[in-house]
């Protein structure tokens, strides 16, 4: 059953790559905008309101304004990640990750998974996803995040009122010394349909 009702949810995978403009000058993107891992030395960017300068964030350059879509991101390998989707008019600077500022977001840090709210919400999983599930309806104001390979719901943000613009968003962790060096990889292989709505 459980299978069954991601695979409907997956008709609703869109093409997301990363936007460089927006990344953290610590981050570093594959050339084909699906990963993104984190390092210690700062780019030479410029910098401007869009790009991230005290999380290592970076969101999606795919909007969406209405309607449903999905996407999935590996995370093996990682001791910390965030993923999520947020608002246009999100605070790029130093902001905690919340709905009350722009966010929808799943967490691993210090290794234990948590809902990103005000406080977060401690989640007790049975096992470690490799990968996760995005899956929004803009319109009934819900974000909900999969574990890929058992199919299980993780969270799901509900009655969220969403006004403006959501993008993906994306946060590898620290590199930790090259302990959380493995890089978050958007896998489009689960795309059945393209449906972009802007």
């Amino acid at each position: 059953m459980r299978k069954a009702k991601l695979k409907l949810i997956q008709r609703y995978a869109v093409d997301v790559t990363v936007d460089p403009d927006t990344a953290h000058p610590r981050l570093v993107l594959s050339k084909d905008g699906r990963q993104v891992s984190s390092n210690n030395e700062w780019r030479a960017v410029k910098d401007s309101p869009k790009r991230f300068s005290v999380w290592l964030n970076v969101l999606g350059k795919q909007s969406f304004s209405s309607g449903m879509f999905y996407f999935e991101v590996q995370v093996r390998e990682k001791n910390e990640w965030y993923l999520g989707v947020g608002c246009q008019s999100m605070k790029r600077k130093r902001v905690p990750l919340n709905p009350d500022n722009g966010h929808w977001t799943l967490q691993l840090k210090n290794d234990g998974y948590s809902a990103c709210v005000d406080p977060d919400v401690c989640l007790h999983l049975r096992s470690s996803p490799q990968k996760i599930g995005v899956f929004v309806d803009y319109d009934s104001g819900v974000v909900s995040f999969y574990d890929v390979h058992s199919a299980e719901l993780i969270y799901s943000f509900t009655n969220c009122s969403f006004k403006e613009k959501l993008y993906p968003f994306f946060n590898p962790g620290r590199n930790d010394s090259g302990e959380n060096a493995a890089p978050l990889i958007i896998t489009p292989d689960i795309l059945t349909s393209w449906n972009p709505i802007h």
